[in-house]
């Protein structure tokens, strides 16, 4: 039985940073989020591919160490993923992927009351086929969540890619996206325009993070700005990520996932609500960003830093 499944890549982030030797870490969007509900305490399983390599073990071993299942297709011969990161001096990543996704269909567990959808996993061929269809057969019985995270270097053309993207936004109860994604997608765009537009092709609500500057939330309902959380960068991978677990780890709390809870979770987001998760799920980035890596906090952590800021935890 499990509460979440995530569906996506799983890369070992090769971090380079000049004058210091390269660092692998444990990465992927959608694995980075599963670890990070994991280390919240949910029950989560990772729909992903690995590879009997190093940075398969690597990679499982990290996600065994915070109690995710890992569910993969049974392939032989896969590679496992990887990205070469390289860290400007303000901590900023620049990704040099290595991939490949070609994930076929798989049993799935039973129990899945939200599906989470990420990334390249959703949206490179041919493997996103897969993806897509246990998304169409889970979303009966499960809310869904996206996160585009954006890769330029692996979308091709803008427009196509911009397609690609708003179908896994239109089979979605809540999206994430940061300011960077959407620029890439819809140059010259504000994020609220196309958060709104994004609204209008089905999500209860978009969230928009904005890095240094905070973090946005529209639903039907209106709009609500957070400010950003203080941190000491160390780098930012993985920060997105970690915004992303607390978020649906604050919705499972309030009780909006799950397909009986479609019809109410607009409702459920209201402004103080919204603005709970928006500061909830910006405080695990912030922790997050103070260290190497993708490496977000746990439920003790998360709490710690919450009380600290005199926000309930």
């Amino acid at each position: 039985m499990t509460d979440f499944l995530a569906i996506g890549e799983s890369v070992a982030d090769i971090v380079r940073t000049p004058d210091r030797p390269d660092v692998p870490h444990p990465g992927g969007s959608s694995a980075n989020v599963a670890y990070g509900l994991a280390r919240l305490g949910r029950r989560v399983t990772l729909l992903t591919q690995l590879g009997q390599d190093e940075a398969g073990r690597l990679i499982g071993a990290h996600l065994a160490s915070a109690g995710v299942e890992v569910l993969t297709d049974g392939q032989p011969g896969v590679a496992t993923p990887t990205a070469v990161v390289t860290l400007d001096g303000h901590g900023a990543a620049w990704y040099d992927f290595d991939i490949g996704w070609t994930l076929r269909p798989v049993e799935l567990p039973a129990g899945v009351r939200h599906v989470h959808l990420g990334s390249i996993g959703a949206v490179q061929p041919p493997g996103a086929a897969a993806a897509l269809d246990v998304v169409a057969r889970l979303r009966g019985s499960a809310t869904v969540s996206y996160d585009p995270n954006v890769r330029p270097a692996l979308l091709g053309a803008r427009e196509e890619a911009a397609g690609r993207v708003e179908r896994c936004v239109a089979l979605s109860d809540v999206v994430k996206a940061s300011d960077e994604d959407l620029a890439w997608l819809y140059p010259g765009e504000q994020p609220g325009t196309v958060a709104l537009r994004w609204l209008e092709l089905g999500p209860a609500a978009v969230f928009v993070t904005l890095g240094a500057e905070g973090a946005l939330a529209f639903t039907r309902a209106g709009r609500v700005t957070a400010a950003p959380v203080p941190a000491e960068v160390a780098d930012t991978v993985g920060a997105g990520d970690a915004f992303m677990a607390a978020a649906l780890d604050a919705l499972a709390s309030l009780g909006l996932i799950g397909a009986a809870a479609r019809p109410g979770l607009a409702a459920g987001l209201d402004g103080p609500a919204l603005a709970r998760t928006l500061h909830r799920a910006g405080t695990a980035a912030a922790l997050t960003v103070s260290r190497a890596g993708a490496n977000p906090p746990d439920a003790a952590e998360l709490a710690a830093a919450l009380t600290r800021s005199g926000a309930v935890s």
